[in-house]
């Protein structure tokens, strides 16, 4: 075979591949994913019933749910506290903790959960953050975020960033807001999509014992992966109000 028609028929292939199926919903005109969203009313619903436990009957000294709630708090306050400093954390910390608590759960609900159990007509439920639409929507209301922080506190002087300390930086700087959103979100997906992967193959090889193991690194992994998106948001936002 000339390599001309090998190459030829592998671009062929690659430009026909699927990379999964998806149950689409249509909304108004718009194509959603119906398996994505299906997922993520569920984490919003355990996320609420947390948190109504915890501030039901609320005591001067925590104690069950409510001990457990104030400490997840604590942790988020902690993440905005060590990045954004004493003077700005306070105001930041819905929106960091918001995301800390979406991404950890939609990660553990995709690694705890047997999903794949569920038949659909088309696709199949996972985690939304092995989603690259969900990931990259998170990524650009971070973006937004920072643009609102700079821009509330220093005005149309915000941009000034663009051009220090030397105007001939303007390009990179420029890229540097472009990339910032790309790498957070393909981070995530891709740490979760590969998670989802290996203990899909590792299943079907060896369906006991082996992918045990691997479930509990991607549990781990998930919980981390939230940590960084969280705690990288609180950074970017932290060096528009520099």
């Amino acid at each position: 075979m000339y390599p001309e028609i090998f190459y030829s028929n592998t671009f062929t292939l690659l430009a026909e591949a699927e990379v999964g199926k998806h149950f689409y919903w249509n909304i108004a005109g718009a194509l959603v994913h119906g398996q994505v969203l299906l997922v993520i009313w569920f984490v919003v619903a355990i996320l609420t019933v947390f948190s109504l436990l915890g501030t039901a009957n609320a005591d001067r000294i925590p104690h069950g749910w409510q001990n457990f709630m104030e400490s997840a708090l604590d942790f988020v306050t902690d993440i905005a506290k060590n990045q954004l400093g004493e003077s700005f954390y306070r105001e930041w910390i819905p929106f960091i903790g918001t995301l800390f608590f979406f991404i950890f759960g939609c990660n553990w609900a995709g690694a705890i959960i047997p999903w794949k159990l569920i038949e659909l007509p088309e696709g199949e439920l996972a985690a939304p953050t092995n989603d690259i639409n969900t990931t990259v929507a998170l990524a650009f209301l971070t973006s937004f975020a920072y643009f609102y922080a700079g821009l509330s506190k220093k005005g149309l002087g915000y941009f000034k960033r663009y051009v220090q300390p030397l105007p001939l930086l303007l390009p990179i700087n420029i890229l540097e807001d472009f990339t910032k959103p790309l790498s957070l979100s393909f981070r995530l997906f891709g740490n979760v999509l590969a998670d989802e992967l290996t203990i899909t193959v590792l299943t079907s090889l060896v369906p006991l014992v082996v992918p045990l193991p691997i479930m509990a690194l991607g549990i781990f992994a998930g919980s981390v992966q939230a940590l960084i998106f969280s705690t990288l948001a609180a950074a970017y936002i932290a060096e528009a109000l520099e």
